[in-house]
């Protein structure tokens, strides 16, 4: 596939469905950038998100909000509406371009994700769609 980008994300189940517990330990996160690749895993939720895209890891840090801008809240309420319609276009590939659109995102509203996976997802999102030249929903900032 030639200049094709990808974005992977992916979120694995919980294992065991112990909906007793009250207390949730403390999150580790593992968050690891090579060149244009992000990847952040939570041992303890088991879920993995891997961001490829050329030169996302530089808009990034030069053009996103900083961290603690939106809140968390924010974040998921946004990322919610462009993954619903990310994995829309992902099943039109006759009507989006496929290799913009290659794989759908499961993103569970019901899950925590935390700040950081919410944040990435979000900048990855408002990247795609200014880098791209493609509207998901509503408003996008020009950054």
């Amino acid at each position: 596939m030639k200049n094709s980008y990808y974005i992977i994300i992916l979120f694995c189940a919980l294992f065991g469905c112990n909906t007793s517990k009250s207390y949730l330990p403390p999150v580790e996160k593992s968050i690891t950038s090579t060149s244009d690749t992000i990847r952040i895993a939570n041992d303890a939720l088991e879920y993995e998100v891997i961001i490829i895209d050329p030169g996302f890891n530089s808009w990034l840090a030069s053009r996103a909000y900083p961290r603690g801008y939106h809140s968390q809240s924010f974040l998921e309420n946004k990322n919610q509406m462009y993954v619903r319609e990310w994995n829309n276009r992902v099943l039109q590939p006759q009507r989006y371009d496929p290799n913009l659109y290659e794989m759908t995102i499961n993103y569970d509203r019901g899950t925590d994700y935390g700040y950081e996976v919410n944040y990435l997802i979000y900048n990855y999102m408002i990247y795609f769609q200014n880098t791209y030249n493609q509207k998901l929903f509503g408003f996008v900032p020009i950054r």
